[in-house]
């Protein structure tokens, strides 16, 4: 029997009931008496971050080389649609209906859409600098169509604003709004403004400005940072970071010791903190110097906009004649577009202001091993940095296997009340067939949380290992009931069923599953041999 490694599906994501409000209205009270800056800041990447699908639809079709899966993304008598088309079977299309877009579209736009309570995101995404469309990120060597992704909640929280807890032991079900504004609203960054408003301005909300350089940067760095592996605190979600706070307490960041900084996205504030500038500057400088979060410069205003910051600090009489008066763009020379080895048509500036732009070559040459170190993470802990391993581990780097395993154990008898780290402690320990200390973690946790949904999957399938079907049966359908969705869940609780002679309830464990995912060949190929299960078929 195949593990189950859930962990990878743990991710908080939404499901969609009505309709978000849009930034524009979710900050129109603001406008009153922030008129031009709400009308400059509708414009910025932050506040189109997220929007209705239809307001960011790029039809098109894409066939997927790898699977031969064809794609059509499609304005539909007003409805955003996104159909495949399997080599298996052409002539019958599958189409899900878009609900909302993901990404400013500076770089790339993907879309989500929602089938019975659960949100998914679109297999493929839109890239500006290819002005088409391509499969999502790690998605590209897949040979059959892709299953359904659950979107990440802490994805959503970088685009969305006031985003909401998935329900109790379920992956990306909603009660509700999954979140309540699309785009980046006013109090993403300068926290509750209900008194501010209510008050006419006498009561204050948060200023970046005036914060202490840690609470300052981490209003930016809550999104604009993710590092090799970004880890939650013990018993803390990034959901609950409000501005004004250190986002330490709320996530640990970790890179490789020795990386490249230039080869993955999402690492500018790492860059920024390796340049002559920053280095010089220390705490007075943070990424507002150079950057109007309420202002987004015009392409003709760019070069000027962009050099005013440079010689705001190289303010020498005769720099600004003198230094490439020919060329205003400082950016093109000393902080040129690099592409994302981990993001495919993707380029994202070079935040290390290098002074000769040759340098980067001796800079790229780096390459990361298996040790980590954290960055912009006071006080990160053991636990921390074993959580990295652990989580890189699932991410498929077997070089943190012995360290996750090793730090993990180490840490048993502290993590006791820790969740995440239990149910880590539980999935390496099962890998490495140590079942008795895997049962105990994963029953630990079920003592903290009945619901989680780690812990169930798992033990599961340590109970049917152990011919114990009964229990391994009632432990995984509880979980699946509450994830239908997932192939991985639904293919190990029906061969749990078929052990226990069930062969009616295997049988409509997949085809439940079939449903949010009916080209799946996995599942079905398993469809065919739990009809052979025998037993009593009892109920």
């Amino acid at each position: 029997m195949r593990w189950l490694t859930i962990t990878v599906l743990l991710l908080t994501t939404a499901h969609l009931h009505g309709q978000a409000t849009p930034v524009r209205q979710a900050d129109a009270v603001c406008a009153k008496c922030h008129a031009e800056i709400y009308r400059t800041y509708l414009a910025t990447p932050m506040a189109n971050a997220s929007g209705r699908a239809l307001e960011k639809l790029k039809p098109d079709t894409f066939v997927h080389p790898a699977s031969g899966v064809t794609y059509e993304v499609s304005n539909v008598e007003g409805k955003a649609e996104l159909e495949y088309r399997t080599p298996q079977d052409p002539a019958w299309p599958h189409t899900v209906v878009l609900s909302y877009f993901l990404g400013s579209g500076h770089l790339a736009t993907t879309y989500l859409y929602s089938i019975d309570s659960y949100l998914f995101e679109s297999p493929v995404a839109w890239y500006a600098a290819s002005k088409s469309y391509d499969m999502k990120p790690g998605m590209a060597d897949m040979r059959q169509m892709v299953p359904p992704l659950p979107m990440q909640s802490n994805c959503l929280r970088c685009h969305m604003s006031a985003v909401q807890p998935s329900e109790a032991g379920t992956v990306n079900r909603y009660d509700g709004l999954a979140f309540l504004h699309t785009g980046i609203t006013c109090e993403a960054c300068h926290g509750d403004t209900q008194q501010h408003v209510a008050t006419g301005g006498k009561a204050t909300v948060v200023n970046p400005a005036k914060l202490d350089a840690d609470r300052r940067d981490s209003v930016c760095v809550s999104c604009h940072l993710e590092g090799d592996v970004t880890v939650e605190r013990a018993g803390k979600s990034a959901l609950d970071y409000q501005p004004g706070e250190p986002i330490s307490k709320y996530l640990a960041y970790f890179v490789r010791a020795g990386a490249d900084l230039t080869a993955r996205g999402v690492s500018e504030v790492e860059q920024l903190s390796q340049s002559t500038c920053k280095r010089m500057s220390g705490d007075r400088m943070s990424c507002t110097n150079c950057h109007d979060p309420h202002l987004t410069p015009a392409p003709e205003q760019k070069a000027a906009f962009f050099r005013s910051k440079c010689l705001a600090c190289h303010s020498e009489p005769s720099f600004a004649a003198t230094h490439h008066p020919e060329n205003p763009d400082c950016t093109s020379c000393h902080m040129r577009r690099l592409a994302a080895g981990n993001i495919l048509h993707v380029a994202w500036t070079d935040h290390r202001i290098l002074r000769v732009p040759e340098s980067e070559k001796a800079e790229s040459a780096k390459t990361g091993g298996s040790a980590l170190k954290a960055i912009f993470s006071p006080g990160a802990t053991e636990r921390d940095e074993a959580m990295a391993e652990y989580q890189l581990l699932m991410e498929g780097d077997r070089a943190f296997e012995a360290l996750a395993w090793e730090h993990l154990s180490k840490l048993k008898s502290g993590i006791q009340q820790d969740r995440a780290a239990l149910d880590a402690l539980g999935n390496v320990s099962a890998e490495r067939g140590d079942a008795e200390t895997a049962e105990a973690a994963f029953r630990r946790v079920l003592t903290i949380d009945a619901e989680d949904l780690t812990a169930r999957s798992n033990l599961g399938i340590l109970l049917a290992r152990e011919g114990k079907t009964e229990e391994a049966v009632a432990i995984l359908r509880h979980a699946f009931e509450q994830n239908q969705y997932s192939a991985g869940l639904a293919m190990n609780l029906a061969r749990v069923e078929c052990m226990a002679g069930n062969s009616v309830a295997a049988q409509d464990t997949l085809k439940t599953a079939l449903k949010y995912s009916p080209e799946q060949m996995d599942m079905r190929r398993l469809l065919q041999q739990v009809q052979a299960c025998g037993g009593s078929d009892s109920r």
